[in-house]
Parts: structure tokens; sequence; C-alpha cells
């Protein structure tokens, strides 16, 4: 590569096109255990993200990661991410800018979900989107039984050009609220998580979650900027990836260690009735 760093080893990683007649993405995979749907950030699935996949595949994890947009392994650069967010702005399948981005997309990953469920163990599989696709996250799952655990991170869509669309989790208010009803006796099945002074993932996402899921979501807000004592910067905003610090471990990396042990729990077959709540700075 031009600067001399290698790209990251996918040797070990099958793939595959998976179609469902309408959609068509390449379908990376590897792993054993319960399955865990690992949408990338924008521009797509780089180097940080894999990194993420191979420490949910250490924790026991089968890991499938769609590659919705961007190469595979390619390391990010500033023009690629703007032409990354330009072509999401106008493909329809995305629905950027609309307040339910379930749709095309989500269809699609229903049946990556299906799939991941019926050749897995334990009760279901887990999906965490992040940054654009936070909220495909959860409008995948309100959508299926076959996601019992969703972790929501830095949600960035519906892009926030208005205020509806800064407190839009991009799922209509009534399918949170259904979504809730049906599993109001088991113990959190999401996980929202943002920095506190991310300006790219707007509060009131969370906020919304929070007011129409109530206990069915945990809410975490990371310090970070003046509102932290650990060093993580007031522009810090991919929570799992990119702005994790292990030493001195920092905020991220403290919830990012919740987040494997919040799917543990949630996917175990012994989890159906019981589990521990991760994080410690969640309302």
């Amino acid at each position: 590569m031009a600067d001399g760093v290698a790209p990251p080893d996918l040797s070990r990683w099958s793939r595959e096109v998976v179609s469902d007649g309408k959609l068509a993405y390449e379908v990376l995979e590897r792993g054993d255990g319960p399955g865990v749907i690992l949408l990338p950030e924008v521009p797509g699935i780089m180097p940080s993200t894999i990194d993420l996949a191979d420490r949910l595949v250490e924790h026991g994890f089968t890991v499938v990661m769609p590659s919705l947009f961007g190469v595979p392994g390619r390391r990010p650069g500033t023009l690629g991410q703007l032409a990354t967010v330009a072509r999401l702005c106008v493909m329809r399948e995305f629905r950027a800018f609309s307040l339910d981005l379930s749709g095309p997309v989500t269809d699609f990953l229903r049946l990556v979900a299906a799939d991941l469920a019926g050749r897995t163990p334990g009760r279901g599989v887990g999906i965490v989107g992040m940054c654009f696709t936070g909220g495909f996250a959860i409008a995948t799952a309100v959508a299926t039984d076959d996601i019992v655990a969703s972790v929501v991170s830095q949600p960035a869509a519906p892009f926030p050009v208005s205020p509806a669309r800064m407190r839009s989790a991009g799922v209509p208010a009534a399918a949170l609220e259904r979504y809730a009803a049906s599993r109001q006796d088991q113990p959190p099945c999401v996980l929202g998580l943002r920095f506190s002074r991310d300006l790219k993932s707007p509060d009131a996402r969370l906020t919304t979650l929070k007011q129409h899921l109530g206990r069915a979501v945990r809410v975490v807000r990371i310090p970070s900027g003046r509102d932290t004592t650990d060093g993580t910067p007031g522009g810090a905003h991919s929570v799992l990836t990119r702005d994790v610090r292990e030493e001195p471990p920092n905020g991220a990396f403290t919830e990012r260690e919740h987040v494997f042990e919040f799917l543990r729990d949630r996917l175990s077959p012994a989890a159906a009735s019981g589990g521990s709540d991760a994080g410690a700075g969640g309302a």
C-alpha cells in the first residue's frame, strides 16, 4: 500500500456473495459459537472493524460482516469517507434521510440473521451497528425474532439534517414500543452507546430509544472531552473501534468489554430468563 502498511489479513475469513433476490453483498464470516452480525462504519470494513470482529471471534462468537459499502480491508482516507457518504445520500436502499430506516437493507439483514440463527448455537443472534449502521441494527432487530441482542453504537442515521431527524432512532415510536412490550419480562436486549461530546451522533437518539424502549434498552454515555478525566478527546466518535485505548484503558475500552459480556449473556442458551445489565455508565 502507498503508506507502507500491510493490509489486514482476511485469509482466515470465508467470503461469499449473499443475495435475497433484490440486494447482493459480499459477506465475510469466521468463528464458532453464537452468531453476531457486525455492520461496518463508513467507509466500510476497515482494519479497525476487522480487529473488533477478530476480538468477537476470540470471545467465542461466529461473526458475519456484510460488506454493505466500501472495500473490505481498505484503510480509510478523508476523500474516501466523503465519497462513501455522498453515495449513501443518493442510494435509495439505505434511506439515509428517512425517519424509518426499514426497507431493502433491513430486509437483507433479516435474511442474514435467519440463516445465522439456523446454524449457530444459542437462542438467537446478535447485531452490532456503528455510526451510519447503528440505526439499521435496531431497525432490523424490531422486525425479526431471530435477533435477541442489539448494540446501537454512536448511531448517525438518519442523517441529522433537521430536529426531527436528530431525534429519530430510525424506527417509528410505535414499532419500538411494540418491541419493548414483547420483551417486558426479559433483561435489556438493546444496548445504546455514544461519547458524551460526540457531535456526529445526536444524544437525542439515545433519549428516544430510552423513551420508547424503557427497560428493554440500556443507554451508556461515555464521558469525553471536558466530561472525562481519562483523556478521551471531545471529538471521539468510534466507541468500539478507533477511539478505544487499551493502555491505559479509557472508558471506551471498558464499555467494549461490557459489549462482549452483554452479547454473551443474551445469546447464551441459558440466558432466557436472567442476565446482568451491561455497562456502568448507563441509564
